[in-house]
């Protein structure tokens, strides 16, 4: 079986372009171009594969990488779950701005699925509308919306039995809620009503 041959050259001039030479005669041509055709193959395959969007990736894993790919995460639906305004990425929603909020009457069974925001921010917000629900079939509520107040009593910022509770305590026909249409940071961050506002537009006493 023939052997490779290998010259190895050193350059000492700075008109060198390489300081390695390699000669291959024979059948190892024929080897060297398989290999090369067989490592082309193989980087083919790498390249596909990231170009290739992943499915479902979870948007708590969602890296930088992934945004410059332009592989979303779970898309629009993930984050308007979380309370993001998936249209408006980092976007400023004034949360003392009374367009931004929603107001609905809802009998019981509601079908509003609630679910707790960070506990440093504290406060509900609706993740799901059951289909035929009351709410989904009156058409105000959107998942997303934080929950602010409940027959006018305020509920921003309370731990989900509390906030939760006071949505069961009510005994009217229907219950009055109200929503902060944007994310809990927006709500609660340092950009967010304050307390007074928030009292004030809950009362009625601010001005549409």
């Amino acid at each position: 079986m023939k052997q490779q041959t290998t010259v190895l050259a050193l350059c000492y001039g700075a008109t060198c372009a390489s300081a390695f030479t390699f000669i291959s005669t024979g059948n190892n041509q024929r080897q060297s171009s398989s290999k090369s055709q067989l490592s082309m193959g193989l980087f083919d395959g790498v390249k596909d594969a990231f170009s290739a969007p992943p499915n479902d990736i979870d948007s708590e894993r969602e890296t930088p990488i992934d945004r410059w790919m332009g592989w979303s995460a779970k898309g629009a639906e993930a984050e308007a779950k979380k309370g993001i305004d998936p249209g408006m990425p980092g976007g400023f929603i004034d949360a003392m701005d009374t367009v931004n909020y929603v107001k609905v009457a809802l009998q019981k069974p509601m079908g509003i699925v609630f679910e707790e925001n960070d506990e440093k921010m504290g406060g509900i917000y609706a993740v799901e509308l059951k289909e035929g629900g009351n709410a989904h079939t009156e058409g105000s509520v959107k998942p997303g919306d934080q929950l602010v107040a409940v027959n006018g009593m305020k509920v921003s910022g309370m731990a989900f039995d509390d906030a939760l509770g006071a949505i069961i305590a009510t005994e009217t026909e229907s219950t009055d809620l109200l929503f902060f249409r944007g994310p809990a940071n927006q709500l609660y961050g340092k950009t967010g009503a304050s307390e007074e506002w928030l009292n004030e537009f809950i009362a009625g006493k601010v001005e549409a």
